[in-house]
């Protein structure tokens, strides 16, 4: 549902009416995030294969903490990095966390159902496999699905659904709401930007297409006003992704 926004409370509690950030504020998140994603893309073909993911991961998390962390106190907060309070100043409560866990879980497992039959059919559509489909093996599942996680999902959505898409949204504020959630022109910009680096890893038009998943990320961190939904949803799409490829045999 798409409507027009005269007064609402964003996801970080802030009146979407106040006073916006100063027009030329765009610059600086801008900048970090293409000197991160020049870094990114650099250490990708500068370290061996087996070590370029987690080189990436930690560049991802070290712009995150330098740009919204270092210096506030309630960074974790503003910029939706909470992940139920675990980040937060305050002690750490075990219920708000494992209720936060289960809430990601459920937006993660629900947009799955509804978009994951699509994709499938897109993918056997625009790749033809040679091959009937034959599930792959799920004894790598689970180490899978902690290394998207931990490695891919979470410092990318960190930076750019936590720091990115928030600093740009205090600029442009978003003023359309899309089933539930306020979202504007950072949401999409932040995409583009998650998009090109993936391109510029591997250097192929498809990487292009991860835009797209891409606003989802973001409209779910808009949605549900921090990143542990994008991330589990981030980790399930990359998870569905291998097991086709895996399973249709255009990888081992």
């Amino acid at each position: 549902m798409w409507a027009s926004e005269h007064k609402v409370r964003g996801v970080s509690g802030i009146a979407q009416d106040a006073a916006p950030a100063s027009p030329s504020s765009w610059r600086k998140p801008l900048a970090i995030a293409l000197l991160t994603t020049l870094v990114a893309t650099l250490l990708a073909y500068a370290l061996p294969e087996s070590y370029a993911a987690t080189g990436v991961g930690l560049t991802f998390l070290f712009a995150t903490y330098w740009a919204a962390l270092r210096r506030d106190s309630d960074g974790a907060r503003r910029y939706a990095l909470s992940l139920g309070g675990i980040l937060d100043p305050e002690p750490i409560d075990l219920g708000r966390i494992a209720s936060s866990a289960l809430r990601a879980l459920a937006w993660a497992a629900l947009l799955s159902l509804l978009i994951f039959p699509a994709f499938w059919l897109g993918f056997v559509l625009w790749w033809r496999p040679g091959q009937a489909f034959l599930a792959a093996p799920a004894s790598r599942l689970i180490d899978e699905m902690l290394g998207q996680l931990l490695v891919i999902a979470l410092p990318e959505e960190a930076f750019f659904r936590g720091y990115l898409q928030t600093a740009l949204d205090a600029v442009w504020r978003p003023r359309v709401r899309v089933l539930g959630a306020w979202v504007g022109p950072g949401l999409f910009v932040a995409s583009a930007i998650f998009a090109v680096g993936h391109v510029l890893t591997e250097v192929h038009p498809n990487r292009l297409a991860v835009f797209f998943p891409a606003l989802v990320f973001g409209w779910l961190r808009a949605r549900t006003g921090g990143i542990g939904a994008a991330l589990a949803f981030h980790a399930a799409c990359n998870v569905f992704a291998s097991f086709l490829v895996r399973s249709y045999g255009l990888a081992p």
